[in-house]
């Protein structure tokens, strides 16, 4: 008669185990910088909308869904959000643009372009307070633009003081800051494009404009995904540009929606309504986010 062996206990601090924790280790302090500076001010934002919370006063009481009856209602609401739109789209196209422009341009292989890298990318490094009061005053009436407008026998406008060159100004401002973020961005995708497939076009006869668009575009999808996706929630997020350039005028003409919100908590006092305010701006971002994410499949080729 043979005698069972005795099973051998498991222990408890396995390979798997020590694994399990160690990776926990390593994702822990994002997952509480997540927690405690994404996830609990966002909250926080949800419940002070619920309120209606006077700072000068002392007072902080439940108004249920009032602030979000008064977004409804808000009457300089609409032409906040078209404002909003027309920075961002002006922003997105003419950084975009450019800064491809600039990356195409500067991968050619030609002595000096180590120093205009330089040069298109050195303002993303300047302080925005410093560029953006710099350009304030060149655009100022009788600035430095309109100077040199008038050397050419050109009348320079009013350029802050008209709501349609206000818009165009605090634009090109913005443009002008961060296109070479963008630039570098895609030099680096353009760099990574395999040779081979040019030469393999120009052997059949293809045109540098053909060649462009059948293989550099969708060699760099990824990159443009990438970039417009910062550039639009860059778009949405300004504040420096409006408040130093044009206080949001002339009238609110170019106050956008962070400007408005900005407006209506720290200089009106109606932090409630603020709140409620940044909700709205929050979902905007959200829902253009999943909606460029959703895009993916038709505008990155290799994820088709």
């Amino acid at each position: 008669m043979t005698t069972a062996t005795p099973r051998r206990k498991r222990p408890f601090w396995t390979i798997e185990r020590r694994d399990s924790v160690a990776g926990y280790a390593f994702i822990a302090p994002q997952l509480l910088g997540t927690i405690v500076f994404v996830l609990v001010p966002l909250g926080l934002v949800f419940w002070y909308s619920l309120h209606e919370w006077n700072v000068l006063a002392n007072s902080f009481n439940f108004v249920g869904d009032a602030n979000y009856r008064q977004l409804l209602s808000d009457s300089s609401l609409p032409r906040v959000l078209l404002a909003s739109a027309i920075f961002s789209v002006g922003l997105v196209v003419l950084n975009m643009s450019l800064a491809l422009l600039l990356a195409v341009l500067l991968d050619q292989k030609l002595r000096g372009m180590v120093v205009f890298r330089t040069l298109f990318f050195s303002p993303v490094v300047v302080s925005l307070v410093a560029w953006t009061i710099v350009w304030s005053f060149l655009l100022q009436n009788n600035g430095g633009i309109n100077g040199f407008l008038q050397m050419l026998g050109v009348t320079g406008p009013n350029w802050l003081r008209n709501p349609t060159t206000a818009m165009i100004s605090v634009i090109v401002v913005q443009v002008f800051k961060n296109v070479g973020l963008n630039m570098i961005l895609f030099l680096a995708a353009l760099q990574g494009v395999p040779k081979e497939l040019y030469e393999a076009a120009r052997v059949d006869g293809a045109s540098p404009f053909k060649q462009f668009r059948r293989i550099t575009v969708p060699m760099i999808s990824p990159t443009i995904m990438l970039t417009s996706i910062i550039t639009i929630v860059g778009s949405l997020q300004v504040f420096a540009q409006i408040a130093v350039l044009t206080q949001g005028g002339p009238g609110i003409s170019t106050t956008v929606l962070v400007y408005y919100l900005y407006q209506q908590a720290f200089q009106f006092h109606f932090f409630g309504y603020g709140s409620t305010l940044s909700i709205l701006l929050f979902l905007i971002v959200a829902i253009l986010t999943f909606a460029q994410w959703q895009l993916r499949k038709r505008i990155v080729f290799y994820e088709n």
